[in-house]
């Protein structure tokens, strides 16, 4: 069995598992959660994430983030909130590493046109869909589809960001998890493990420095500008104005990222610690059935949080030369979903076996589980395939 070290009484201990969907033998060499994260990260879709957008830069340049980056970037700051809870690390990085699985090509354009092309049938959920690719769509094992992966790490994949169910609920839960949760219950009511409130916590603090970090490379917008838009921005612009005078864009631009992180890191650590000792938790499960989220920013850093998207949603996400793009990706997905949906034959073999003699809702999950998948230049290839060379993001 690998070294364990002293978790906190609170922590998710492996050797307590509540177990897989399809009991195994214990591993000699490794713990549950971290044969987890091993089947994650071996997985195709996560391989795939290496040529998916994150927020679509309409640039050329190979430094911008992609899904798969900020992924790895979670799963880091995951296991240093881990680590400063005496939590179980691993399962913090295989909540971190599952996490955006689900998500279509193209970013949040992609997901956006998926949405609406699939509504009729029931829509699509970037976090019901990651479920699916874990659970159902990764074909790698001989007694079962998906990758049997423990409750701790289901439940914090499909729970990250708070209950699905119930009045602590703030979105509504899609059917795939209501389903996958009939035949493997998720406790979708209640809160997930401290683990999965560290990566959802992650996720927000590598958001926030990537996209300011992208942005500023990408010159949507200047120092000056989110320094003026974002107080919390201005405060430490002014701190290594102060330090380093004369400092060079670029490094600037660098130390402010590391600084955006790890005052968040450092603010939930001190919140989550306030909390923690207020609360007194002596198990996971407590944790689960607390009123509010253990792991969390102060309400400072909350307000710092909201003035950050806030500032990204006006200046990056909807920036002309982003919007013009992610126009251009939206009608890629569009025109992709009901050509397959009509024509199933246009489908790989395997795919097209699927979606022959059934139901329409059924032909629109399996299209969706498709097109999901997809890369987003594998996506613009299979465009111009169907649709001709006049297909063009630039």
């Amino acid at each position: 069995m690998a070294l364990r070290l002293p978790l906190a009484p609170f922590a998710s201990d492996a050797l307590r598992s509540r177990g897989r969907l399809f009991a195994e033998s214990p591993s000699p060499t490794r713990s549950e959660f971290q044969r987890d994260r091993d089947r994650l990260i071996h997985s195709t879709a996560f391989r795939r994430l290496a040529h998916k957008t994150q927020v679509f830069v309409p640039l050329d340049g190979d430094h911008f983030r992609t899904r798969l980056t900020h992924t790895i970037e979670v799963a880091q700051i995951s296991r240093a909130l881990a680590r400063a809870f005496a939590l179980d690390e691993d399962l913090a990085e295989a909540v971190a590493l599952a996490h955006d699985l689900g998500h279509t090509p193209f970013g949040h354009a992609g997901e956006a046109a998926l949405q609406a092309a699939a509504a009729a049938f029931g829509g699509f959920d970037h976090n019901a869909q990651a479920l699916r690719v874990v659970t159902l769509l990764e074909r790698r094992y001989a007694r079962y589809d998906g990758l049997d992966l423990t409750f701790e790490t289901l439940e914090g994949l499909v729970k990250h960001n708070g209950p699905l169910h119930g009045p602590l609920a703030r979105r509504p839960c899609a059917r795939y998890i209501d389903e996958f949760d009939a035949q493997f219950p998720l406790e979708l009511s209640s809160f997930a493990g401290p683990e999965a409130q560290a990566a959802a916590l992650a996720d927000d603090i590598a958001y926030n420095a990537h996209d300011i970090d992208d942005g500023l490379r990408a010159g949507l917008f200047s120092l000056d500008d989110i320094g003026a838009g974002a107080p919390f921005i201005g405060a430490l612009l002014a701190e290594i104005y102060a330090l380093h005078p004369g400092l060079e864009r670029q490094r600037v631009i660098h130390e402010l990222t590391r600084r955006v992180i790890t005052r968040f890191v450092e603010d939930a650590i001190d919140e989550s610690t306030r909390r923690l000792k207020a609360a007194a938790p002596q198990s996971a499960a407590e944790v689960r059935a607390a009123s509010a989220a253990m792991v969390a920013f102060s309400a400072p850093m909350l307000e710092a949080d909201r003035a950050i998207k806030t500032f990204l949603f006006k200046n990056m996400y909807r920036h002309p030369r982003v919007v013009t793009v992610w126009e251009k990706a939206r009608d890629v997905i569009s025109r992709l979903f009901p050509a397959f949906f009509a024509t199933p034959a246009l489908l790989p073999e395997e795919w097209e076996a699927l979606a022959v003699a059934v139901s329409d809702e059924a032909r629109a999950r399996i299209v969706a589980d498709y097109i999901a998948g997809m890369t987003d230049r594998f996506a613009l290839a299979e465009a111009r395939r169907l649709f001709g060379d006049e297909v063009r993001l630039r």
